[in-house]
């Protein structure tokens, strides 16, 4: 049995893999809550506090991380997997989760008064967070059997909505009816609970020897691998650029943070997770490619409507919700479920770790671009023009991203 069988067993018991899959779940989950509060709570906050859209836009730098942790997967990866021995996995994800803790009661103190210091705090933890991603990622591709990779896709997708509506919604709706250190607090000891089933998790089983090295230059020779950083990069431009500013864009129209956090709260939960489990069962039967076609058409029709509505002037706050809602929380989650089963397929479980953090990596680089340049473009040209835009970035990308997943296409 080659290397690459063994590192990539298919799980005998249905059980088994579902274990694997709920604990998966609840890490990703425990991850996105930070993403939550620093990509949408945060923006929110400091937009009722009166500071421009251009200076909100540095928020993205939080994804900086993100798209350097390509920089040092390879050596993560290699600690992540031994010659001989078990991973350690959990290791890795016990050690950056104390981080994430010690920096989410540092950010509590500093208040949103100081952003300029929740900023580089929140950059500090992301470091942290993204080196756990590595070994999360990695062991849920040499984990997970292929006939499950919908299934874990839309645990990682579902669990990253999940995080977002706590960490944006039910943070929000604290804030308001607390204050911001005891929505902080909380959570941080949401985020340790959900870490616990990942930690308490069996490992993976263990080849008798691990051979092959991780290395970005093995990641890079493989034309398989190239071209799904290409298809990376488009995907993700076209489906994030244009949801940047639509929370600060609901805070203008007029929603208070109570209402915003309900509706993301509750909303993102209910769209979001549904919209996950709705793409990892429409990948088990269709495959990833038409839905990941149909998800970019349904983004482009959505935020032109909202193009058409934000330049009417008069719309319901409401409407703009929903549509905001639609696009940020729905269509996306088909959408990366998608995506992700593609990653998956194209990572190659000897170092999975590396493959998945370099097309995972491509995607935060994108989207910190994104995020930097909508801010820009919102605040100097208005929302219409903004969204107009992007939905046809997203029109334009899906004949490409047809060719790009082509059969045969990057083939080794």
């Amino acid at each position: 049995m080659s290397e690459a069988a063994v590192g990539r067993p298919a799980l005998s018991r249905q059980s088994s893999a579902w274990l694997t899959i709920a604990a998966l779940a609840g890490l990703y989950t425990g991850q996105s809550i930070l993403g939550g509060i620093a990509f949408l709570a945060l923006p929110s906050v400091l937009r009722e506090r009166g500071l421009p859209l251009d200076a909100i836009g540095l928020i993205y730098l939080i994804s900086l991380p993100w798209a350097l942790k390509i920089a040092w997967s390879a050596a993560v990866e290699r600690y992540r997997l031994p010659p001989t021995g078990p991973t350690r996995s959990r290791q890795i994800v016990f050690a950056c989760g104390l981080f994430t803790l010690a920096g989410l009661v540092a950010v509590a103190i500093a208040g949103p008064e100081r952003w300029h210091l929740v900023l580089a705090i929140f950059i500090a933890v992301a470091f942290a967070a993204s080196t756990a991603d590595i070994a999360c990622d990695g062991h849920a591709v040499e984990t997970l059997a292929k006939i499950h990779h919908g299934w874990g896709n839309a645990a990682q997708v579902g669990g990253a909505y999940l995080g977002s509506a706590l960490g944006s919604g039910l943070f929000l709706v604290l804030v308001a009816r607390i204050d911001w250190t005891g929505a902080t607090l909380a959570a941080a000891g949401l985020f340790a609970v959900l870490m616990l089933p990942f930690l308490l998790s069996k490992p993976a089983p263990a080849p008798d020897l691990r051979t092959h090295q991780p290395s970005l230059k093995a990641a890079f020779a493989r034309p398989r691998l190239r071209n799904g950083l290409w298809l990376a990069a488009l995907y993700v431009a076209a489906q994030k650029w244009g949801v940047g500013m639509l929370a600060p864009m609901l805070v203008d129209a007029g929603l208070d943070l109570e209402t915003l956090g309900a509706i993301n709260g509750l909303g993102g939960l209910a769209v979001g997770l549904g919209c996950a489990l709705l793409g990892g069962g429409a990948v088990r039967l269709w495959g990833a490619r038409p839905i990941m076609i149909v998800a970019l058409l349904l983004q482009a029709v959505t935020l032109a409507a909202l193009a058409v509505a934000i330049g009417h002037g008069r719309s319901s706050p409401l409407l703009l919700a929903g549509l905001a809602l639609a696009s940020s929380s729905g269509i996306m989650a088909l959408g990366f479920v998608a995506l992700y089963a593609r990653f998956m397929a194209i990572a190659d479980p000897r170092q999975a770790g590396v493959d998945f953090t370099l097309l995972q990596g491509t995607d935060s680089i994108v989207s910190m671009v994104g995020g930097l340049g909508a801010g820009w473009v919102a605040q100097h040209f208005g929302y219409t023009p903004y969204l107009a835009g992007a939905a046809m970035l997203a029109l334009l990308a899906a004949p490409l991203a047809l060719w790009l997943t082509a059969p045969g296409r990057g083939e080794e």
